[in-house]
């Protein structure tokens, strides 16, 4: 009897090896399509390859065999290669440039694809499946894949605090692990300027050092610049030579480098090194370039034409966003081109400045890419527009015929906390934990093939302003920059949160491994604890009038936000919380009859950074017949504004009244630019 019971546990031990094989470190993105094989394939010592390649591809092939070798794999004697990679000139099986088909069988591992991308994408594949050809065996299978957009991108901001062409390269590499193809470096804005340009010395003699340790410090203070040479200097550049360097390490590992110039906003640091291109024409005047000034343009075209030839890339990102432009208003220089030119008011001024540098770059053979503030005035005719206040404003480029890549701030702001606030460190706000970034879906219903094919890609975007060291900066990438990869790639009905939740645990072993800091996924503390259920209570389903109009920016569900049982999580960007922008807010809420009533209350959230301020005060009243209302009590506030940490502050009534109609007025602090944000009118 003994006999049976031990093959029996043989056979159970090899088939948990073999799943074991199968599921160790399976990859990121998933594949779009995977067949499983029959055994396993041992992998004993280093990784030996051979390159084929049809006639003439030899030389492309050569720059992926270089890179293998830095991963420790060899060359092997003709014949005995465990890895073969094949360059196959065939768009029938590959119609996507990056796609590529890995066999794994028990005695050889075969990739192939139609390009040398196709074929690196194949390795990293391979490499994650096997802990890095580390594994001891991999479980046999066929994978065919291709990514689903080929737009794939993280933009990195080197502005408000430098990174080092070290730190640049590590990100790189990890990036084209997870196969990310773009990365787009806002190298210039009002914390500094970050780019060698020898026409304009000052730029990086002076514009790129701040006497401040941090950008925090810097913004409140003076705000002001130092020469290179001061004691306190903090920042730095990168020459020439550097972004050369830089382009040509992401170039190998197939990820294009996309330069941001911003233009004419975020301009502080030209317009104090350089003070005749803003309108005053003195220093630390003016925030925006003035594109009144023909001198605006000699510059611009100056510094974009030593950027086009450090950058190969089709795309020149120009910025474009948040530009303030009161100045041009009362700017003589500004009136007078708009009066030359046509334009009726500073949006059309922007624009024309927009298309201007469209036709610059187009002369040379270059696209304008910038963010959706560019459709303001009319959009530039070859423009590609760079999404961030949600989709909308792409769509409204695609549906004009232009191509779009989606970067909404509510899926793709990594600069927002990825986990309970109170867990985290000090942030500008927001709440993006994994779970929503993986769960960003950029083709909306109803796009046509035609529309869908203008939607180029997503991207993240990590945002500098509250991370001032390089561990925290890798901290807030990783892993959500992972979820995004997938998103980028992964066909919609290949995705699901749980199986890629467990992968990202894996990944984030191996990120830490190689020396990231990645969020500890594993201690993740979760969303607001009272948005996760329903509550019920009188005034639930109830109509509410609205006195005081809602922003357009921060909807919510609308008219039925108030009363919908739903409170809001950590940020108010959860289409939960309704917002109120530089005013009071004044609702009714309508009961249907009279009820009595024992509580009334409403919370509100306070984030500095945002400007998102709690109400100085909020009165209730009562009413019977909706036009004479009774003073039921009035909260006042107790938290400063000076308070750095994300609060919630409840407002309420706690008594007996009773009431068909209940009035809420919320009174602003009076801040300006400030907001008021609250997620339900609670009636018990």
């Amino acid at each position: 009897m003994k006999r049976p019971i031990l093959f029996a546990t043989m056979l159970a031990a090899a088939a948990l090896l073999t799943l074991s094989a199968a599921r160790a470190g399976e990859a990121i993105p998933v594949p779009a399509a995977e067949t499983p094989g029959q055994g396993v394939c041992r992998l004993d010592g280093p990784i030996t390859y051979t390159l084929r390649a049809p006639r003439g591809a030899e030389g492309a092939m050569s720059e992926l065999g270089a890179w293998l070798e830095t991963q420790g794999w060899r060359p092997a004697a003709k014949g005995h290669a465990l890895f073969e990679a094949r360059l196959v000139d065939d768009a029938r099986r590959f119609p996507a440039e990056e796609a590529y088909r890995l066999t794994i069988a028990p005695k050889r591992i075969t990739a192939e694809a139609r390009t040398t991308a196709g074929l690196f994408y194949a390795v990293q594949t391979f490499l994650q499946l096997s802990d890095d050809g580390t594994a001891p065996q991999i479980a046999c299978r066929t994978i065919d894949d291709a990514p689903r957009f080929p737009y794939r991108g993280f933009m990195i901001d080197v502005s408000r605090h430098f990174r080092s062409v070290e730190f640049v390269k590590r990100q790189i590499d990890a990036m084209a692990r997870f196969k990310l193809n773009r990365l787009h470096m806002h190298l210039t804005d009002g914390a500094g300027w970050r780019i060698e340009i020898l026409r304009y010395p000052r730029l990086t003699e002076f514009a790129a050092w701040r006497p401040y340790e941090d950008w925090e410090s810097w913004w409140k203070a003076d705000r002001r610049y130092c020469e290179a040479d001061d004691p306190e200097a903090r920042g730095g550049f990168y020459t020439q030579q550097e972004i050369r360097e830089i382009v040509e390490y992401a170039r190998q590992r197939h990820i294009v480098v996309i330069p941001e110039i911003e233009m004419p906003g975020h301009s502080d640091e030209v317009t104090a090194a350089y003070p005749e291109l803003g309108c005053s024409g003195e220093a630390y005047k003016d925030y925006d370039l003035c594109p009144g000034n023909e001198q605006t343009f000699e510059f611009l075209e100056g510094v974009l034409t030593e950027v086009m030839e450090l950058f190969p890339s089709e795309y020149i990102h120009v910025g474009g966003d948040e530009a303030g432009k009161s100045a041009w208003k009362s700017c003589p220089k500004c009136r007078a081109r708009m009066q030359a030119e046509g334009l009726r008011d500073v949006d059309e001024l922007q624009s024309y400045l927009i298309h201007r540098i469209e036709r610059f770059l187009n002369a040379h053979g270059r696209r304008l890419l910038g963010w959706d503030e560019i459709l303001d005035g009319g959009l530039a005719p070859d423009a590609t527009v760079m999404s961030w206040h949600g989709t909308e404003g792409g769509m409204k480029a695609i549906r004009a015929g232009h191509q779009a890549i989606f970067t909404p701030g509510e899926f793709c702001y990594l600069d927002y906390t990825q986990d309970a606030p109170f867990t985290q460190p000090a942030s500008i706000g927001g709440y993006t934990p994994l779970k929503k970034v993986y769960s960003f879906e950029p083709l909306a219903p109803g796009m046509s093939p035609e529309e869908q094919q203008r939607l180029l890609g997503v991207q993240a975007n990590l945002w500098a302003e509250w991370i001032p060291t390089d561990d925290h900066y890798e901290y807030m990438m990783w892993p959500r920059l992972l979820a995004l990869a997938e998103v980028a790639w992964s066909q919609p009905a290949r995705k699901d949160y749980d199986d890629f939740r467990e992968r990202a645990l894996e990944a984030s072993e191996w990120l830490r491994d190689k020396g990231y800091h990645p969020f500890d996924l594993r201690t993740e503390y979760g969303d607001r604890p009272e948005s996760l259920t329903p509550v019920h209570h009188l005034a639930e389903g109830c109509p509410v009038s609205y006195a005081t109009p809602w922003h357009s920016s921060y909807p919510a569900a609308g008219a039925t936000t108030l009363t919908d049982g739903l409170l809001g999580s950590w940020t108010y960007a959860d289409r939960r919380w309704q917002g109120f922008l530089n005013s009071d807010m004044e609702v009714t809420v309508d009961l249907g009859q009279k009820t009595e009533i024992h509580y009334v209350g409403t919370t509100f959230m306070q984030s500095r950074g945002p400007y998102v301020w709690v109400p100085e005060r909020v009165e209730f009243y009562v009413s019977d017949d909706g036009e004479h209302f009774t003073p039921l009590t009035t909260v006042h506030n107790d938290i400063p504004t000076e308070c750095p940490d994300l609060l919630f502050k409840t407002y309420a009534f706690a008594g007996k009244a009773s009431a068909r109609y209940i009035r809420c007025v919320a009174r602003s602090n009076g801040i300006e630019g400030g907001w008021l944000f609250l997620d339900e009118i609670v009636v018990h």
